[in-house]
């Protein structure tokens, strides 16, 4: 099963000064492509002994200092990370033949980051991370809704929910950022920034 990618060279003198910026730039193209949630990304975390595991999680914030997502902080990738804080995260824009690959490295961000995104979420979505003690084993699916319905009497919609202690947001600051976009017999196109310094890039271009 191939495909023949077909698109306009990606030229080194074409990008941004910053990966951030490029990264804004694509995302918005994704946007306005149609893409179904361009935010989400393939998050790779490994324990210190190098077992990886990925799962898709939602990009919710980026801006220079890198890319935020929250999660419970005793989930697997929660706990892989407070061990072994480097993370990779991708994003497979493939309708539009363009992949990003970040590698960095993840610390939490401030509670009060972390309750006012909180605050910003649906209802529903509130009692959820309440309710589910992520990646732990569970008897039944009954079981998490017996939970959540405990929940919702406690706090009925309209009623403010705190934000669990143990939840909250993961700040990935970039160390290498590429950028690939597919090309007619895999000559694909793949620039990556390379952190140089305090706030110093260099790009390099890889063999596809």
């Amino acid at each position: 099963m191939r495909e023949q990618y077909r698109s306009t060279p990606l030229l080194e003198t074409e990008l941004a000064a910053t990966p951030m910026d490029q990264f804004a730039r694509w995302f918005l193209q994704a946007t306005a492509a149609g893409l179904p949630e361009p935010n989400a990304m393939v998050v790779a975390t490994a324990t210190p002994d190098g077992r990886p595991s990925t799962r898709m999680v939602l990009l919710k914030r980026y801006d220079s200092r890198g890319f935020v997502f929250f999660t419970n902080y005793d989930s697997r990738k929660g706990r892989e990370i407070a061990a072994n804080d480097r993370v990779s995260l991708l994003f497979p824009w493939h309708p539009i033949a363009r992949q990003i690959v970040v590698t960095g490295r993840a610390a939490r961000v401030g509670r009060d980051e972390t309750a006012a995104y909180f605050r910003s979420r649906p209802h529903g979505s509130q009692l959820g991370a309440w309710a589910s003690e992520q990646s732990t084993v569970l008897g039944s699916r009954g079981e998490l809704l017996e939970r959540y319905e405990k929940l919702a009497a406690r706090y009925p919609e309209g009623e403010q929910v705190p934000a669990p202690a143990g939840w909250g947001g993961l700040r990935v600051a970039p160390e290498t950022v590429e950028f690939w976009q597919g090309h007619e017999n895999r000559l694909h196109d793949r620039l990556r920034y390379v952190a140089e310094g305090e706030d110093g890039w260099r790009v390099e271009r890889l063999a596809p």
